[in-house]
Formats: C-alpha cells, sequence, structure tokens
C-alpha cells in the first residue's frame, strides 16, 4: 500500500479539504484555523470552507502578517487554535 503524505501547499490553489486533513485530526479538537495566504488574502474555495465548517472548524483566512497576529491573539484568549502560514 502507498503511505499517506501530505499535499504539499505552495499556494492558496493548493488548500484544499484534502490538504487541510491534519487539522480535521488534531487532539483536543481545534475551533479555529487561521490561513496566512502569503502577501496578501486570497479566496480559497467556498467548498473547502464549508467542509471544514461542518467538522467544526471555523476557518480564518487573512495575509500571512495578519494570520500571524491574529493566531497569536487567539492564542492569549486561550482559544482553541491552529494556524496554516504560507510565506510572504
Amino acid at each position: 500500500s502507498t503511505p499517506a503524505v501530505s499535499p504539499q501547499v505552495g499556494s492558496h490553489r493548493d488548500i484544499t479539504h484534502e490538504s487541510l486533513s491534519l487539522f480535521r485530526l488534531l487532539e483536543p479538537q481545534i475551533e479555529i484555523l487561521v490561513l496566512g495566504t502569503g502577501d496578501r488574502v486570497e479566496r480559497l474555495h467556498p467548498a473547502t470552507v464549508k467542509q471544514m465548517r461542518e467538522c467544526g472548524i471555523a476557518v480564518e483566512v487573512q495575509d500571512t502578517a495578519n494570520a500571524c497576529a491574529t493566531f497569536n491573539f487567539l492564542m492569549n484568549e486561550r482559544r482553541m487554535v491552529a494556524a496554516g502560514l504560507i510565506p510572504p
């Protein structure tokens, strides 16, 4: 059998339900996923955001600098948060 390999994410176009699978497996479950899409905010496919929401995870998409700030803010509030960041 082929081992499961996490897809490489080089740009916002690579962010899919599959590429976000790791975030759905975290224990305890996260409530918010902050995604930084590089130098600017990029739209994700609406189905990807909807699928995460159906798993109980809100998705916040921002440019990476603001995503880092949002992640830190949410951590300070003791929220169950994770971040996926594409370098600017």
